[in-house]
């Protein structure tokens, strides 16, 4: 198994070249199911998540061909016929985003039967509203020995649905059923993270009837059929704050490039305030700081967009490790994302977390030593602890990283990080 070896004392200065949006790049994905015509997404990330889903594509029927290399990389989807609508757990499990096939396989054929999903383990993060959404759409559903099995035999009709909480994976779930339902669909209470907008207006571009783009009300009238389209997937914001973060840790000068500084605006605003510059440029942002001056304690509460990630907040916990005082870190989306607590601990950060909220005692260093990553962003996290602490830090199971972070080391040591990856047993 993998890990990444980390010698911490390195300033960071240069470009980094953010990806295409995972979390966006996932969901165009499963919309290439709804049309028989071509869909050329650009920008693509390349990324563990990415392969899985396109290999359950391939297994539906998807023509899947990827081109390119660098910031120039495209992938073609091409589902000409959908040669099956049966979704099984050895494709799904590996990534939760994978069930998102199944509201456009209902509303393309009428029929799907799609595994439960699996994921990262940070709490509990059922697909019951999914579900409901999709019932509330005509489909009738029935659950067995850990598959969802879904008819709508005559086609899927629009319907009022007004979501008990704001929740991500509905919003784009329903979204992508509703385009080629009969009638007008009205989602209420939606998300409106950018990744949702970027679905919607692909969905637009390939003939789709979406009105209310980035509010929390959206209408959608059906349409009997999509068409291909051309489509560059937004900027990764997730990566971008957590180079940005990187930077702050590290020191020095760091400009992230083919980004958007507006997709991180809550993320800017708590940097700025522990004394990190942050200023934005045409295609993204300069992130500098003097490593000599303490970072100034600031507290943060997670929220749905436009407020805090997040998918951040183990980002910006590892900065508050080193600020002159104490911060507050309150997590109110998911119940059990602060397992990178104890591992930051490992590297002499003082965190005591109790009832959804983290206390962060600043330190005045780190020290390197071996650590596990838990789950996607907290593997990010311990790099860029890494990044500064004294000595050597190796984090294991990094096959986290690799499933939302494209080039990790490339891009790190290009602006003079000394990081490198171990195989096997190395």
């Amino acid at each position: 198994m993998d890990r990444i070896a980390i010698q911490g004392g390195a300033r960071l200065n240069g470009s980094i070249p953010v990806s295409g949006a995972k979390n966006s790049a996932l969901k165009l994905m499963a919309a290439s199911i709804l049309t028989d015509q071509p869909l050329r997404l650009t920008n693509m990330p390349r990324l563990a998540d990415t392969k899985f889903l396109g290999r359950l594509l391939q297994a539906l029927g998807v023509e899947v061909t990827e081109n390119g290399h660098g910031g120039e990389q495209e992938t073609l989807f091409h589902a000409r016929e959908i040669t099956s609508t049966f979704a099984p757990y050895d494709l799904v499990r590996q990534m939760r985003a994978s069930f998102n096939v199944l509201g456009p396989l209902l509303a393309r054929t009428g029929h799907a039967r799609v595994s439960l999903p699996g994921g990262c383990t940070i709490g509990a993060r059922p697909v019951d509203l999914h579900l409901d959404a999709l019932s509330r759409l005509g489909a009738a559903i029935q659950l067995d020995e850990g598959y969802v099995s879904a008819v709508a035999p005559n086609g899927l009709k629009g319907a009022e649905i007004e979501f008990p909480f704001v929740s991500v994976g509905a919003t784009e779930h329903a979204l992508l059923a509703a385009v080629m339902a009969d009638g007008v669909t009205v989602l209420r209470r939606a998300a409106m993270e950018p990744e949702i907008g970027d679905l919607a207006r692909c969905l637009t571009a390939m003939g789709a009837k979406i009105e209310g783009i980035d509010t929390d009300v959206l209408t959608i009238t059906g349409v009997t059929s999509l068409g291909g389209a051309d489509w560059s997937v937004i900027p990764d914001r997730i990566e971008m704050g957590s180079f940005a973060v990187a930077a702050a840790m590290a020191g020095g000068e760091v400009r992230l490039t083919r980004a958007r500084a507006d997709l991180m605006t809550a993320l800017s605003e708590k940097m700025i305030q522990a004394g990190v510059e942050v200023s934005p440029t045409d295609d993204g942002v300069i992130v500098r700081r003097d490593p000599a001056v303490r970072l100034r304690p600031v507290d943060v509460e997670t929220e749905v967009y436009p407020g805090f990630a997040t998918d951040l907040q183990a980002q910006f916990m590892t900065l508050m490790t080193l600020a002159d005082g104490e911060s507050r870190i309150r997590e109110t989306i998911f119940e059990n994302r602060f397992m990178h607590a104890p591992e930051l601990g490992r590297l002499g950060a003082d965190i005591h977390v109790q009832n959804g909220e983290a206390l962060v005692k600043g330190v005045d260093h780190l020290i390197g030593a071996p650590v596990m990553a838990t789950d996607l962003r907290a593997s990010v996290s311990l790099v860029i602890a890494g990044l500064v602490a004294e000595g050597q830090t190796i984090v294991d199971r990094v096959y986290h990283l690799d499933r939302g972070f494209e080039r990790l080391e490339e891009k790190l040591t290009a602006c003079g990080a000394t990081i490198r990856r171990l195989k096997g047993d190395e």
